[in-house]
Protein backbone atom coordinates (compact mmCIF):
# COMPACT_ATOMS: atom_id res chain seq x y z
CA UNK A 1 0.00 0.00 0.00
CA UNK A 2 1.41 3.39 -0.73
CA UNK A 3 2.12 5.83 1.82
CA UNK A 4 -0.33 8.85 2.22
CA UNK A 5 0.66 12.28 2.29
CA UNK A 6 -0.63 15.02 4.34
CA UNK A 7 -0.47 18.38 3.03
CA UNK A 8 -1.97 21.85 4.05
CA UNK A 9 -3.08 23.96 1.48
CA UNK A 10 -5.53 25.51 -0.83
CA UNK A 11 -7.08 24.28 -4.39
CA UNK A 12 -5.94 27.61 -6.61
CA UNK A 13 -6.80 25.64 -9.73
CA UNK A 14 -9.27 22.92 -11.08
CA UNK A 15 -10.19 21.68 -14.74
CA UNK A 16 -12.21 18.79 -15.84
CA UNK A 17 -10.37 15.18 -16.48
CA UNK A 18 -12.74 12.78 -18.05
CA UNK A 19 -16.29 12.90 -17.25
CA UNK A 20 -15.81 12.39 -13.36
CA UNK A 21 -12.73 13.29 -12.39
CA UNK A 22 -10.92 16.90 -11.74
CA UNK A 23 -7.58 17.93 -11.78
CA UNK A 24 -6.51 20.69 -9.25
CA UNK A 25 -3.59 22.27 -8.49
CA UNK A 26 -2.36 22.91 -5.08
CA UNK A 27 -0.75 25.50 -3.27
CA UNK A 28 0.71 23.97 0.13
CA UNK A 29 2.75 24.46 2.59
CA UNK A 30 4.88 21.58 2.57
CA UNK A 31 5.63 21.13 -0.86
CA UNK A 32 5.01 24.45 -2.78
CA UNK A 33 2.59 24.18 -6.15
CA UNK A 34 1.31 20.84 -6.86
CA UNK A 35 -0.65 18.60 -9.04
CA UNK A 36 -3.49 16.15 -7.77
CA UNK A 37 -5.56 14.56 -9.87
CA UNK A 38 -9.75 14.01 -8.06
CA UNK A 39 -10.73 10.58 -9.17
CA UNK A 40 -14.84 10.73 -9.28
CA UNK A 41 -15.31 13.60 -7.69
CA UNK A 42 -17.96 14.61 -9.89
CA UNK A 43 -20.16 12.17 -9.19
CA UNK A 44 -22.98 12.21 -7.09
CA UNK A 45 -22.49 11.45 -3.19
CA UNK A 46 -18.64 11.95 -3.65
CA UNK A 47 -16.79 12.39 -0.80
CA UNK A 48 -14.13 14.42 -2.74
CA UNK A 49 -16.88 17.20 -4.60
CA UNK A 50 -17.39 19.26 -1.65
CA UNK A 51 -12.63 19.38 -1.60
CA UNK A 52 -11.99 19.60 -5.34
CA UNK A 53 -13.30 23.66 -5.36
CA UNK A 54 -11.15 26.43 -5.60
CA UNK A 55 -10.48 28.41 -3.02
CA UNK A 56 -10.87 25.15 -0.96
CA UNK A 57 -8.30 25.28 2.58
CA UNK A 58 -7.58 22.33 4.24
CA UNK A 59 -5.08 18.78 5.07
CA UNK A 60 -5.38 16.91 1.47
CA UNK A 61 -4.14 13.58 2.12
CA UNK A 62 -2.70 12.47 -0.94
CA UNK A 63 -0.96 9.59 -2.85
CA UNK A 64 2.09 10.71 -4.57
CA UNK A 65 2.46 9.36 -8.21
CA UNK A 66 5.52 10.27 -11.16
CA UNK A 67 3.84 13.08 -12.38
CA UNK A 68 1.18 14.17 -9.90
CA UNK A 69 -0.86 13.23 -6.99
CA UNK A 70 -4.26 11.38 -6.52
CA UNK A 71 -5.99 12.72 -3.62
CA UNK A 72 -7.64 10.31 -1.34
CA UNK A 73 -9.79 12.18 1.45
CA UNK A 74 -9.36 16.17 2.45
CA UNK A 75 -10.53 17.89 6.11
CA UNK A 76 -11.74 21.34 5.15
CA UNK A 77 -11.41 24.06 7.28
CA UNK A 78 -12.47 26.68 4.93
CA UNK A 79 -14.19 26.42 2.18
CA UNK A 80 -14.60 30.44 1.17
CA UNK A 81 -18.43 29.76 0.23
CA UNK A 82 -18.84 33.78 0.62
CA UNK A 83 -16.38 34.35 -1.70
CA UNK A 84 -17.75 32.33 -4.58
CA UNK A 85 -21.57 33.10 -4.17
CA UNK A 86 -20.34 37.08 -4.63
CA UNK A 87 -19.50 38.15 -7.55
CA UNK A 88 -17.28 41.13 -7.08
CA UNK A 89 -15.24 39.21 -4.09
CA UNK A 90 -15.30 36.33 -6.72
CA UNK A 91 -13.49 38.09 -8.97
CA UNK A 92 -10.93 39.69 -6.57
CA UNK A 93 -10.40 35.92 -5.39
CA UNK A 94 -9.66 34.50 -8.70
CA UNK A 95 -7.20 36.89 -9.17
CA UNK A 96 -5.79 36.35 -6.19
CA UNK A 97 -5.38 32.60 -6.98
CA UNK A 98 -3.91 33.53 -10.12
CA UNK A 99 -0.83 35.38 -9.22
CA UNK A 100 -0.26 33.02 -6.44
CA UNK A 101 -0.07 30.38 -9.20
CA UNK A 102 2.06 32.45 -11.22
CA UNK A 103 4.47 33.16 -8.31
CA UNK A 104 4.48 29.54 -6.61
CA UNK A 105 7.11 26.83 -7.29
CA UNK A 106 6.79 22.76 -7.44
CA UNK A 107 9.00 21.54 -4.04
CA UNK A 108 9.33 24.92 -2.31
CA UNK A 109 8.29 26.10 0.73
CA UNK A 110 4.66 27.98 0.07
CA UNK A 111 4.09 29.00 3.49
CA UNK A 112 4.08 32.94 3.13
CA UNK A 113 2.60 32.78 -0.26
CA UNK A 114 -0.34 30.41 1.33
CA UNK A 115 -0.56 32.25 4.41
CA UNK A 116 -0.74 35.68 2.17
CA UNK A 117 -3.36 34.10 0.16
CA UNK A 118 -5.39 32.88 3.35
CA UNK A 119 -5.44 36.08 4.83
CA UNK A 120 -6.65 37.85 1.61
CA UNK A 121 -9.52 36.01 1.39
CA UNK A 122 -10.56 36.25 4.66
CA UNK A 123 -9.99 40.16 4.32
CA UNK A 124 -12.55 40.35 1.48
CA UNK A 125 -15.21 39.06 3.72
CA UNK A 126 -14.69 42.25 6.12
CA UNK A 127 -16.82 44.39 4.73
CA UNK A 128 -15.24 47.50 6.67
CA UNK A 129 -12.37 46.76 4.42
CA UNK A 130 -12.55 47.88 0.75
CA UNK A 131 -11.69 45.19 -1.75
CA UNK A 132 -9.79 48.01 -3.52
CA UNK A 133 -7.55 48.24 -0.54
CA UNK A 134 -7.02 44.58 -0.31
CA UNK A 135 -5.92 44.56 -3.91
CA UNK A 136 -3.13 46.87 -3.43
CA UNK A 137 -2.00 45.16 -0.41
CA UNK A 138 -2.08 42.04 -1.53
CA UNK A 139 -0.10 43.12 -4.69
CA UNK A 140 2.79 44.47 -3.32
CA UNK A 141 3.29 41.80 -0.58
CA UNK A 142 3.90 39.52 -3.73
CA UNK A 143 5.97 42.06 -4.95
CA UNK A 144 7.63 41.64 -1.52
CA UNK A 145 7.75 38.32 -1.39
CA UNK A 146 9.32 38.08 -4.44
CA UNK A 147 12.26 40.54 -4.01
CA UNK A 148 11.26 42.95 -6.53
CA UNK A 149 9.65 46.53 -5.72
CA UNK A 150 10.81 50.06 -4.78
CA UNK A 151 12.02 50.25 -0.74
CA UNK A 152 10.25 53.36 -0.81
CA UNK A 153 7.12 54.68 -2.96
CA UNK A 154 7.51 56.21 -6.45
CA UNK A 155 6.80 58.59 -7.34
CA UNK A 156 7.47 60.68 -3.70
CA UNK A 157 3.89 60.31 -1.73
CA UNK A 158 2.74 62.11 1.70
CA UNK A 159 3.58 60.79 5.01
CA UNK A 160 0.64 59.10 5.02
CA UNK A 161 1.08 57.08 1.81
CA UNK A 162 4.48 56.38 3.11
CA UNK A 163 3.34 54.96 6.40
CA UNK A 164 1.11 52.54 4.73
CA UNK A 165 3.76 51.83 2.11
CA UNK A 166 6.43 50.71 5.35
CA UNK A 167 3.43 48.91 7.13
CA UNK A 168 2.88 46.69 4.44
CA UNK A 169 6.36 45.66 3.55
CA UNK A 170 7.23 45.42 7.14
CA UNK A 171 4.18 43.83 9.02
CA UNK A 172 3.05 39.85 10.18
CA UNK A 173 1.19 38.62 7.18
CA UNK A 174 -1.61 38.08 9.80
CA UNK A 175 -1.89 42.06 10.69
CA UNK A 176 -1.79 43.20 6.79
CA UNK A 177 -5.06 43.56 7.06
CA UNK A 178 -5.71 45.87 10.20
CA UNK A 179 -6.01 49.76 9.01
CA UNK A 180 -7.63 51.84 6.68
CA UNK A 181 -7.06 54.92 4.47
CA UNK A 182 -8.50 58.17 3.87
CA UNK A 183 -9.77 58.27 0.05
CA UNK A 184 -6.78 60.67 -1.13
CA UNK A 185 -4.02 58.71 0.55
CA UNK A 186 -5.59 55.28 -0.86
CA UNK A 187 -5.25 57.41 -4.35
CA UNK A 188 -1.80 57.72 -3.54
CA UNK A 189 -0.85 54.53 -1.82
CA UNK A 190 -2.69 52.57 -4.97
CA UNK A 191 -0.67 54.47 -8.01
CA UNK A 192 2.26 53.59 -6.50
CA UNK A 193 1.49 50.16 -5.93
CA UNK A 194 0.30 50.38 -9.81
CA UNK A 195 3.40 51.59 -11.01
CA UNK A 196 5.70 48.98 -9.10
CA UNK A 197 3.08 46.29 -10.93
CA UNK A 198 3.77 47.71 -14.05
CA UNK A 199 7.28 47.52 -13.92
CA UNK A 200 8.24 44.25 -11.60
CA UNK A 201 4.89 42.08 -12.99
CA UNK A 202 5.81 40.41 -15.94
CA UNK A 203 2.44 38.49 -16.48
CA UNK A 204 -0.58 39.67 -17.95
CA UNK A 205 -3.48 38.21 -15.66
CA UNK A 206 -6.77 37.29 -17.43
CA UNK A 207 -8.90 37.50 -14.34
CA UNK A 208 -7.76 41.00 -13.46
CA UNK A 209 -8.52 41.90 -17.20
CA UNK A 210 -12.53 40.47 -15.73
CA UNK A 211 -11.92 42.21 -12.29
CA UNK A 212 -11.22 45.63 -13.93
CA UNK A 213 -14.49 45.07 -16.78
CA UNK A 214 -16.71 44.94 -13.42
CA UNK A 215 -15.21 47.83 -11.66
Amino acid sequence: MREIIPVTGMVIRVSAFGEADRRLVLLTRERGKITAFSRGCKRPGSVLMAASRIFTFGTFHLVEGRDAYTLQRAEVVNYFEEIAADVEAACYGSYFLEVADYYSRENLDGTEMLKLLYQSLRALLKPALPNSLIRRVFELRVMVQNGEYTEHPVPAVSDSANYAWEYVIASPIEKLYQFALKEEVFKEFSLCVEENRRNYMDKHFHSLDILETIL
